[in-house]
């Protein structure tokens, strides 16, 4: 068996991450479509469970969904039009000039990126797009983002890895050797339980970094001061996250 070499903070969870994690706006999709004339195949790079994937097949014919990691791939969202395969980003196996569309959702930051880009302008038909986003911290109100936020600043800082500055930069300083696009403002939305949000913290990498290294659980201490300004277990809150996207045409 072929072992791929890339930077995996999320193998160990998968299932817990397809379970957890946000979905992204129909209103995304929808806009990506406009970019394209032909909607034949779109790739969709470091796919993780498939969520950007699903969000494209509304629109595409064939999604060509890529990740290096086999366990995020077996636990992914299966679709009739969305075919997985295990592949690192640089080297995803599509032919010259198949895609009309390529996505990168929350993953950009872990490629090596001028490898990515000059497959990406292979792949890529005359005047197809790249579209990349990544979400930072999620706001629900100022009393729980200030737990949230002193969490992230406080027990999980030396636990992220360094390429976690990219996103809360909003991937304003990345290089990006395309031809840009102006973007709407999109931001994603989920209505979930404390025990729901708990769950998605604990798919941070920091947070199962912390795990491994430590022995226990710090969301668990975040829980007992996040109780207090939820209003109970069953109480439904909003929970908001500004996406930041760039989009490059070949």
């Amino acid at each position: 068996m072929t072992v791929l070499k890339f930077k995996d903070h999320f193998s160990g969870h998968a299932s817990a991450y397809a379970d957890a994690r946000p979905r992204y706006p129909d209103a995304l999709f929808t806009w990506l479509a406009t970019l394209t004339a032909s909607h034949a195949i779109a790739w969709d790079c470091g796919t993780g469970n498939g969520q950007a994937a699903l969000g494209l097949a509304a629109h595409y014919v064939q999604v060509i969904a890529t990740d290096p990691s086999r366990q995020q791939i077996e636990s992914a969202f299966p679709h009739k039009r969305v075919h997985y395969r295990v592949a690192i980003a640089e080297y995803p196996g599509l032919e010259p000039h198949s895609a009309d569309l390529v996505t990168v959702a929350q993953a950009l930051h872990w490629f090596e990126r001028s490898k990515f880009y000059a497959r990406v302008k292979e792949v890529l038909q005359p005047g197809g797009a790249l579209a990349v986003w990544c979400y930072s911290l999620c706001s629900i109100d100022p009393a729980i983002d200030a737990c949230v936020n002193a969490f992230y600043c406080g027990e999980t800082d030396s636990y992220w890895p360094p390429e976690r500055a990219l996103i809360d930069e909003g991937y304003r300083t990345l290089e990006f050797p395309f031809e840009e696009i102006p973007v709407p403002a999109l931001s994603m939305q989920m209505s979930w339980t404390l025990e729901q949000f708990l769950a998605y913290l604990r798919t941070w990498s920091a947070v199962q970094k912390f795990i491994s290294k430590n022995g226990r659980d710090p969301v668990t201490a975040l829980n007992t001061r996040l109780e207090k300004f939820w209003g109970g277990s069953g109480v439904i809150k909003t929970v908001s996250w500004p996406l930041h996207i760039r989009v490059g045409r070949v």
